[in-house]
């Protein structure tokens, strides 16, 4: 599908939320699927992502994470200075202002004109990985990706020490999908191990997919880009939402 891309700001409270959004140029309504990005914010690899996303028959938005700290447009470069940033910015951010705009961007997607009524997914990656498992707590949330999620297996997530994500999986009400590098130091074997077993005991409908891979193995630019493990990470996520939205 050929895809229109452009900017939305949600008004909010303090602060717009800038959000980059790919969408299929046909006439329609697709299912949407908020984007949570990494604590690069929004990155060319993500821009590339929700474009090729979007050219699969889905509305992308993809959220600035950031947007209580930093300024509207803000990019954090792949370097130790914007790695260092970026984590600042994280542990600046209670869990509660992420939640917040959870509620508040997931509310806009849903009535985009381009999405369909009660179509609504969400996929993270890295930081943006654990924002998506908590965003699959909500009801209308009916397909979850989350790729390399940092913090699930612990409870660090931003501010908070323990958000405590991992013990409400049973709220999860929709599909989850969990996608991990088996050479990720930020998600150890133990940690993957400790989701594994409290999804299994949540009695919800999940898949773990590991590839020998590193973390941000899907990120294409640096050393640690694997083609091969990203198109058969991102055709699983493909099928996945075909699944539960079907046409």
């Amino acid at each position: 599908m050929i895809v229109n891309t452009g900017y939305a700001d949600i008004s909010l409270a303090g602060s717009s939320m800038r959000t980059f959004v790919a969408a299929p140029k046909a006439e329609g309504r697709y299912p949407g699927i908020w984007c949570y990005s990494d604590i690069f914010q929004l990155t060319p690899p993500l821009l590339r992502f929700c474009v090729r996303l979007a050219g699969y028959g889905f509305v992308a938005a993809a959220p600035e994470i950031y947007r209580r700290i930093e300024p509207p447009g803000t990019v954090i470069p792949f370097d130790d200075a914007g790695r260092t940033r970026g984590q600042q910015d994280a542990a600046k951010t209670p869990v509660a202002h992420f939640d917040a705009d959870c509620h508040a961007g997931l509310d806009w997607l849903s009535k985009h004109p381009k999405v369909a009524p009660g179509k609504i997914g969400v996929v993270g990656f890295c930081i943006g990985g654990h924002l998506a498992f908590r965003a699959a707590f909500l009801s209308d949330v009916l397909a979850t990706v989350c790729y390399y999620g940092t913090g699930i297996h612990d409870g660090k997530l931003g501010q908070d020490a323990d958000a405590g994500s991992l013990v409400r999986a049973k709220e999860i009400r929709g599909e989850l999908l969990m996608i991990f590098g088996t050479r990720d130091p930020h998600v150890p074997d133990t940690g993957r191990e400790t989701i594994d077993r409290v999804l299994k005991n949540s009695s919800i409908r999940y898949n773990t997919l590991l590839y020998a891979a590193e973390h941000a193995f899907t990120r294409d630019e640096g050393p640690r880009f694997d083609p091969e493990a990203t198109d058969l990470a991102f055709a699983e996520m493909i099928r996945l939402f075909r699944k539960v939205f079907p046409n």
